[in-house]
């Protein structure tokens, strides 16, 4: 049975959701693999079956501290900043490839983590793979017009969003700038601008301790 969805104002309605979820799929054949593109919180929580993870990079979006979290990363009344695939530039982040007998349940659960407040378009990007191959892949490009979206904010006023501690459920946009930047140096990436914005803000990324097996 599915959790009951939390009452969240402005969230989706489950309906709405496996709408969303249909007409994305519907070009699918409901047995090859899906390949997912993660460029914040799924590098390092995926919370997906995969059978494959590789670094990829997709062109004509780049990574942008550019929606404003009022439950996940702040409150209503003191928002914060999460990351979203804006227009422009390209993205390096993490491709995850789920088998196709796993793909409906694992979308339907990734679609009500992503899709809850419908910040994003969720799209088949063309992500380039290590070795040169490339695969389609589903990214969730930001909607310009959500009513969450920042827009192009300055460092100062991202840095003003860190200052005040703002804290949602998961915590601050500080931890998840600084998971997404840790995460990123763990697959061999970096994001020039995340790293300048975790320098300003006086923190450190040290990469986690590899358990011992």
């Amino acid at each position: 049975m599915k959790s009951a969805l939390p009452d969240i104002p402005g969230r989706l309605s489950r309906a709405a959701i496996t709408a969303s979820l249909e007409r994305f799929l519907e070009g699918w054949d409901g047995a090859a693999p899906v390949w997912v593109f993660g460029y914040g919180s799924l590098i390092w929580k995926p919370e997906l079956a995969f059978d494959r993870r590789v670094t990829a990079r997709v062109h004509g979006y780049h990574r942008r501290l550019c929606l404003w979290s009022r439950v996940n990363r702040g409150t209503p009344e003191s928002p914060g900043l999460v990351a979203g695939l804006d227009r422009g530039g390209s993205c390096a982040g993490v491709a995850y490839r789920v088998p196709g007998p796993l793909a409906r349940s694992q979308l339907e659960q990734l679609w009500e983590r992503e899709m809850f407040m419908g910040s994003y378009t969720p799209r088949w990007l063309r992500c380039r793979l290590p070795d040169g191959a490339h695969e389609a892949a589903l990214a969730f490009v930001v909607r310009q017009d959500a009513p969450n979206y920042a827009g192009k904010l300055s460092e100062p006023d991202i840095l003003e969003v860190f200052r005040r501690g703002s804290c949602g459920r998961f915590g601050t946009s500080l931890e998840y700038l600084v998971n997404t930047v840790r995460s990123l140096h763990e697959h061999g990436l970096r994001d020039p601008h995340l790293e300048r914005l975790v320098r300003h803000a006086g923190v450190g990324c040290e990469p986690r301790p590899r358990r011992r097996t």
